[in-house]
């Protein structure tokens, strides 16, 4: 168990989300990215995480053109990955996907003669945190609802709390855009339908989709996290372009969860050079410390810590 250097103690739950992989059976996308390869970075960035990731959500579009192959592809990658860092996996249906495919190539079921219509809606447990999958998609459209009985399910499953809580995971986050007003055309419709469902609940958090970019909210006084996409990205500062996505900017989110909060933390993708930093068997000698030679050591300005590495040398 690591030595607390903080006033915080350590969370409870460790959760990745990710969103948007996009994931093509035979070819790039536009020509230019390869999804799959973009979601083994984040998959790399992941398993670097200490401690690692309980659970990796994925909030949709996780097949681009909806390709049984494509899903064949994403199981390929993510599941093994998952089992190394021992996490489980939430799959979460996006706009791009499509509920027959979807079903039979990630959970092995037979939608049945009603699979473009049935939702794909989950709840999974992780450890005593309740994440519960919404399925957002209206078949041949790519803006978000939520029918009548989903809601009702959705309250019948809150009605119990879970031990450590509730993540909601969902494609088309309720939260404004305003870096990107084309999304406010596809953006989740009726979102005060959903609100009054999880007035008094047990969600400690939204995580969504969708805009390729990350982004940050509240929504029914709930905090609401947005990853961005491994594929593409949606810039939100473009010059004279009403829409542009760009390769870069690529990320993931990791969420700490702890009895009264969740701190989300932005994962890049790309690799970027360090220009300073210190070798990780520093740890120990940093937890051999007491919290007053801590103090003195990594807070004071003149300690040899700062005054040794000021030249650009560790």
């Amino acid at each position: 168990m690591p030595v607390q250097l903080g006033q915080y103690p350590a969370p409870h739950h460790v959760v990745a989300h990710l969103s948007d992989p996009h994931l093509l059976a035979d070819r790039l996308q536009y020509g230019v990215i390869d999804t799959v390869a973009g979601l083994q970075r984040a998959l790399t960035r992941l398993s670097h995480v200490d401690p690692p990731p309980q659970a990796l959500v994925f909030t949709g579009d996780l097949a681009d053109k909806a390709e049984p192959a494509a899903y064949a592809r994403l199981r390929e990658v993510v599941e093994p990955a998952a089992a190394a860092m021992g996490a489980q996996v939430v799959w979460v249906m996006g706009n791009h996907d499509e509920r027959a495919p979807y079903a039979r190539a990630l959970f092995d079921e037979d939608a049945g003669p009603d699979g473009a219509e049935r939702p794909q809606d989950r709840v999974h447990d992780v450890d005593g945190l309740r994440i519960v999958a919404l399925d957002t998609s209206v078949p041949d459209y790519h803006h978000g609802e939520i029918t009548d009985e989903q809601l009702t399910w959705l309250a019948d499953v809150l009605s119990t709390p879970a031990p450590h809580g509730t993540l909601l995971a969902l494609h088309h986050p309720p939260i404004p855009v305003p870096m990107l007003r084309a999304a406010e055309i596809i953006e989740l419709l009726d979102q005060d339908r959903l609100a009054a469902v999880l007035e008094g609940a047990d969600v400690r958090g939204i995580l969504g989709g969708h805009f390729h970019f990350s982004s940050y909210s509240t929504f029914a006084g709930i905090p609401v996290s947005v990853a961005s996409a491994t594929c593409y990205t949606s810039d939100p500062a473009p010059v004279d372009r009403f829409v542009s996505g760009v390769d870069g900017h690529q990320s993931v989110n990791v969420l700490h969860v702890y009895d009264d909060r969740v701190v989300t933390t932005l994962v890049p993708l790309a690799d970027a050079p360090e220009v300073s930093g210190f070798p990780a068997d520093v740890v120990a000698q940093v937890e051999a410390l007491s919290p007053e030679e801590r103090r003195e050591i990594l807070s004071r300005k003149s300690s040899g810590f700062y005054t040794s590495s000021a030249d650009g040398e560790d």
